[in-house]
């Protein structure tokens, strides 16, 4: 084992059944904590490691304490906890570093803007961004990124929690429209996967250069004559027509 840092991961969801045992066999993941006892047995024992679902019987004798729960339990979790001259981090993108404040002086951020897929193997190069109350703490999370094998990237909250509300667009709302897609589809008995080749070009025309240089279709060319002819074939879907619309819209102000 390269380090002899011991960890406590506080969340056994998505994230922490990716990242916890990513860390096996690199560092020493002494107790696992879940809302639910059954979570927190699966992972630990995954681990090889105790277990609590009581915030109370949280082990205080770890070095780094890694938070990956909802971000709205992120408070909750932080009224709880005291754990003064231990390391306290959470893995939110939109939660502010200092809601840390009261568990510990030592405390950061390691967000990882990376859709996990729970129990899943990690890749290489996931980007981790990484803030932090001190010196000592920017090290340590550094180092645990550098065991992950993933990308760092040093930023403050504000930048974070634009990078999270930039991250809704480029992978939930985006998403929105695959599955808006798929319903037009399957209406017209057409497979889906017809599709899946455009997608595939956008995904590597953005190695290449910026989204907005990228950008086709009728709402870019102006093309008055098929927008109105989308918008006949949807007028039965006022939903999706009133996104249409909106976009198409937006695409023509660009």
């Amino acid at each position: 084992m390269k380090n002899s840092e011991k960890i406590v991961f506080i969340g056994a969801g998505k994230l922490a059944t990716v990242l916890a045992p990513a860390l096996k066999g690199k560092r020493k993941i002494v107790q696992v904590y879940s809302r639910t006892n059954s979570s927190a047995q699966k992972l630990a024992k995954l681990l090889s490691c105790s277990y609590t679902n009581d915030l109370k019987k949280v082990s205080k004798d770890a070095d780094l304490y890694i938070i990956a729960v909802m971000d709205e339990a992120i408070e909750k979790v932080a009224s709880v906890l005291r754990l003064q001259g231990k390391t306290v981090a959470h893995t939110s993108g939109s939660i502010d570093m200092k809601v840390l404040k009261k568990i510990s002086s030592n405390y950061g951020v390691l967000y990882p803007p990376h859709g996990f897929t729970k129990g899943a193997a990690l890749g290489k190069n996931v980007p981790f961004c990484i803030e932090a109350s001190n010196p000592k703490v920017k090290k340590q999370l550094t180092s645990i990124v550098k065991d992950l094998q993933g990308k760092i990237y040093y930023m403050n909250s504000e930048q974070r929690g634009k990078l999270h509300l930039a991250g809704v667009f480029a992978n939930n709302f985006t998403n929105h429209m695959l599955v808006i897609a798929d319903d037009i589809a399957t209406e017209a008995h057409i497979p889906f996967e017809i599709l899946l080749h455009l997608v595939n070009d956008v995904v590597a025309k953005l190695k290449q250069q910026k989204p907005l240089l990228n950008q086709t279709g009728p709402a870019k060319r102006r093309d008055n004559r098929i927008l109105k002819k989308h918008e006949q074939m949807l007028k039965s879907n006022p939903r999706y027509l009133a996104i249409y619309k909106l976009i198409s819209k937006d695409i023509q102000n660009s």
